[in-house]
């Protein structure tokens, strides 16, 4: 049989777990998340510059956690063009255009600041 003894208060401990469960953890992720779309749109190789002017986001606040979402509307016949300028994509006359990865370098500051802030939030509470 194994037992345990405890001594003291858990008040810290519930407060802690509270705040973990509680969607003040995320109160700047909206602000965060404006700036991943800055960003993004930054670093998108320029044309036309629709491209990087199409980007948006979505946060999806469920299960205790928050999601977000960097979506850019622009395609062109049914592709997506912020895609194909990260990945690649091949031309009409059989050719093939390189991508390149602005997305990755562009949002990982970012990602690196939304990281901070929710450890900031953790040990703070």
């Amino acid at each position: 049989m194994i037992g345990f003894s405890l001594s003291g208060s858990t008040s810290k401990t519930n407060a802690f777990l509270k705040a973990m469960k509680s969607e003040s953890l995320y109160s700047e992720i909206d602000q965060l998340a404006q700036r991943g779309v800055v960003a993004l749109s930054q670093a998108t190789p320029q044309d036309s510059g629709l491209t990087a002017a199409s980007w948006s986001y979505e946060i999806d606040m469920s299960n205790g956690g928050a999601q977000i979402s960097w979506l850019n509307s622009n395609s062109e016949g049914g592709v997506n063009v912020a895609v194909i300028l990260q990945y690649g994509h091949g031309t009409g006359t059989g050719g093939y255009v390189s991508g390149r990865d602005y997305i990755n370098p562009a949002i990982k500051p970012i990602m690196d600041q939304i990281a901070d802030a929710v450890w900031e939030k953790v040990r703070s509470s």
